[in-house]
């Protein structure tokens, strides 16, 4: 299963981060829920949030940015 980041959004495109580079993929196959740095996946055709590695994701960033501000 193809699995990517969304960096961004620029016009009629998604930029999405899969395997280390980003590819610009049409709005019109990505699901309309999904914001920037979101995990998504390609399923059916379609990019679509994979709301547990999403949540898993933001967990390790917050865990890090704590690391990095304690004294």
């Amino acid at each position: 299963m193809l699995k990517g980041i969304v960096d961004r959004f620029e016009g009629n495109f998604v930029v999405i981060e899969i395997d280390g580079v980003t590819k610009d993929i049409p709005k019109e196959i990505v699901d309309s829920k999904v914001k920037a740095g979101d995990c998504v996946v390609l399923k059916n055709g379609k990019w679509i949030t994979d709301e547990k590695e999403t949540k898993d994701r933001a967990e390790r960033i917050k865990g890090l940015m704590e690391q990095l501000w304690e004294d």
